[in-house]
């Protein structure tokens, strides 16, 4: 008798956090829309992405993972936003989700003030090369069984971008100016190192003359010689085409070089989020602090004190109540337990997610 009652009161306990999520996603789909900035390329209000989580027979939703917990940002034409946290707080999702490579549960993207998640399929099929991405793994991105010409030419033959009698010109100056040379057109990827892979993603990237990039931490996988190459070559892309990139990285001295604005992920949330000076200077956060104490000083005379996270990330998909930093955090307070912060603007462009503010 008293485990059916236990597990009744479990029952409750999950279908009344369903409700709650529900509710959640039913505001963020019925605010007003969001008023463009003719200033950015890409405007991102209450953005939700949830996996749900079915299980028996019949499968029977029982939860959802909160990849991305309703967070907002916005990018300024010719910027780079770089999006950093722990493995696993929801940065490519977000990346995925900005692109439409994966669908929204609640929120609004804009592109250029065009709402990429309720236009058609065809109308979506038209923006496309307005808004590409640079993946992780060069290799593994990049079809062995095509050349460099084909890997670079495809996606423009297909959009009809330029004249087929043009088309070798063209993509012996996208080649160029992503330092590679034109007779590598005719050879395939695994004749290439991982720096010339990488290079080749980006041709194929911005041969589509795109005016948004989202770069899902392109220089990862290879030397740190060779990623400061990349970098560069990134920079001086976007000083030539003028285009805006959100920079996804686990790399926090990558990102403080090339980023203009700063988002701190965990566990889905935005939890703080500035121009770059302000976050690397001052940050707010106890998060944010915790990951800039791991950055390492080049003065081997220097100390810094190193904050040390307790424990491990939560799940997104049963995310602790109040505050989801809480049960890591050395700054907890009692309220942290019970109320989940708000996002609010403490200095002009710097905004926090943390009870220390309030």
């Amino acid at each position: 008798m008293e485990a059916a009652k236990k597990t009744q009161s479990a029952k409750e306990l999950r279908q009344a956090a369903l409700d709650n999520l529900h509710q959640r996603i039913a505001e963020a789909n019925s605010q007003p829309p969001l008023q463009h900035d003719p200033d950015c390329v890409l405007e991102v209000q209450d953005l939700y992405k949830y996996f749900p989580i079915k299980t028996g027979l019949f499968s029977k939703l029982a939860g959802y993972v909160r990849a991305v917990d309703g967070i907002s940002f916005k990018i300024k034409k010719g910027t780079t936003m770089g999006l950093v946290g722990e493995s696993g707080c929801g940065k490519t999702t977000v990346g995925k989700t900005v692109l439409r490579l994966t669908g929204k549960t609640a929120g609004q993207v804009l592109f250029n003030g065009i709402p990429i998640h309720d236009i058609s399929r065809d109308e979506m099929r038209k923006l496309r090369p307005k808004i590409q991405m640079i993946f992780q793994d060069p290799y593994s991105s990049l079809s062995p069984r095509m050349p460099v010409s084909e890997i670079i030419g495809e996606a423009v033959r297909e959009h009809g971008l330029v004249p087929e009698n043009e088309m070798d010109d063209y993509l012996d100056r996208i080649m160029k100016a992503c330092g590679l040379q034109p007779y590598h057109k005719d050879r395939y990827p695994h004749e290439f190192s991982g720096g010339q892979r990488q290079r080749i993603c980006i041709a194929r990237s911005i041969a589509l003359n795109p005016d948004f990039i989202v770069c899902d931490e392109p220089v990862s996988a290879l030397d740190v010689s060779i990623q400061a190459q990349i970098i560069n070559l990134l920079q001086d892309l976007q000083k030539q085409f003028g285009m805006a990139y959100l920079f996804i990285s686990h790399d926090l001295s990558v990102v403080e070089h090339i980023s203009d604005t700063v988002g701190v992920m965990y566990l889905g949330d935005m939890v703080e989020y500035a121009d770059k000076e302000t976050v690397f200077s001052k940050p707010l956060h106890p998060y944010t602090e915790a990951l800039f104490s791991a950055i390492p000083i080049p003065d081997p005379d220097a100390k810094m004190k190193r904050i040390i996270l307790q424990g491990s990330i939560p799940s997104p998909a049963n995310p602790p109540a109040g505050c989801k930093f809480h049960t890591r955090c050395a700054k907890c307070m009692e309220v942290c337990k019970h109320e989940a912060p708000c996002m609010k603007e403490v200095e002009p462009g710097h905004m926090v997610r943390c009870h220390l503010y309030d």
